[in-house]
């Protein structure tokens, strides 16, 4: 991840500390050589890798509705979660995540080393989700066991996907704007799917079905 920060966004970088094993891309700053224990003290992680830098937040920007899916998370609480969310949203190609107040900060050490760099990709926005969602002309699907099974549904290339909270789903507050209720049906026996794992799922769908 720090290489790829200094590839893609050294503008945000304020300081580096790497070991001498780290394979240093070009970066108009100094990089400053540490041992090993001292990485090890500086970072959060038991064995971390051999560099840690040290970024700037970068800026988000109002969501725009006009193309492309916007996904929504209510209440999704775990790092880690969030962060494989944020990192499967990148790969297929999401650009705008709107999060509830309540949802993990994108900004957590965990949610961080999840996300595997995609984190500076996102243009991700805390707001009050009714309040958001009341401006939207847009399909909002939403995933809710009594919703149609997404192998069946007609899916929009511009919309907005709505998922929950791990234990308990979409507040009812929210489910109050979901115009396209969609579930993934279930083939086996285990109760549930992994908020993350579920996202994956219907973001697969859409980048595949859309119109």
């Amino acid at each position: 991840m720090v290489g790829e920060a200094l590839s893609e966004y050294p503008e945000i970088i304020d300081y580096v500390y790497a070991t001498a094993q780290f394979q240093l891309p070009t970066f108009s700053k100094e990089i400053e050589l540490i041992t090993e224990d001292e990485l090890v003290q500086i970072s959060s992680l038991k064995t971390p890798n051999k560099a840690l830098a040290i970024l700037r937040k970068p800026k988000t920007s109002a969501p725009t509705l006009t193309s492309g899916l916007i996904l929504v998370l209510d209440g999704v609480q775990d790092p880690g979660n969030m962060g494989t969310i944020l990192r499967t949203a990148d790969w297929f190609g999401v650009k705008t995540i709107v999060c509830s107040e309540d949802t993990a900060d994108i900004f957590n050490p965990k949610v961080i080393q999840a996300s595997m760099g995609s984190v500076l990709r996102m243009n991700v926005v805390y707001t009050t989700l009714e309040t958001f969602l009341s401006t939207c002309d847009l399909p909002i699907y939403g995933a809710l066991l009594e919703g149609e099974s997404v192998y069946r549904t007609s899916l929009k290339k511009t919309g907005v996907l709505v998922m929950g909270n791990e234990g308990k789903g979409i507040r009812p507050s929210i489910r109050a704007f979901i115009n396209t209720p969609i579930h993934i049906p279930g083939f086996g026996k285990a109760e549930s799917l992994n908020v993350a794992v579920a996202t994956g799922v219907l973001l697969s769908e859409f980048a595949r079905l859309a119109q």
